[in-house]
């Protein structure tokens, strides 16, 4: 699936992403300002997540809940790791075992991490307003 959009489209391209997408972990790659945080939100809101999205830079995941109370998953930066040591000292194994939602920006900090079963999600900056999205 590749798709051009600009920020006026992001619900739609949310929603697309919700119903194609083989897994639940989905791994957003794309340079700085590329718009990853921005889906993530879009992706948040379009299931029903209730309270604030933002981008976990300095606590490197954000867990996210149904206005229900119930979980709907983890949104992790990597951006800042060192190493994946850093990543799997989080406890990342353990995030990954649930049934939820695993939203992750910067997945190349973390390469030998990544589970197997995961959805990849390129985003390419076209223009000031326009991005083009690849589903790998």
């Amino acid at each position: 699936m590749t798709l051009s959009y600009n920020i006026s489209q992001i619900s739609d391209v949310a929603k697309q992403l919700i119903a194609k997408v083989s897994s639940k972990t989905l791994c957003f790659y794309g340079e700085m300002g590329a718009g990853k945080t921005t889906l993530i939100k879009a992706l948040v809101r379009e299931l029903e997540g209730g309270g604030s999205t933002s981008s976990p830079t300095f606590g490197i995941v954000n867990e996210y809940h149904r206005e229900n109370g119930e979980l709907l998953g983890y949104h992790f930066d990597f951006y800042r790791l060192n190493d994946e040591s850093e990543a799997w000292d989080l406890g990342l194994e353990e995030y990954l075992s649930g049934d939820t939602w695993v939203f992750m920006e910067w997945p190349e900090k973390i390469a030998g991490l990544l589970p197997p079963t995961r959805t990849e999600i390129r985003i390419e900056i076209l223009d000031e307003k326009n991005r083009q999205l690849s589903v790998v």
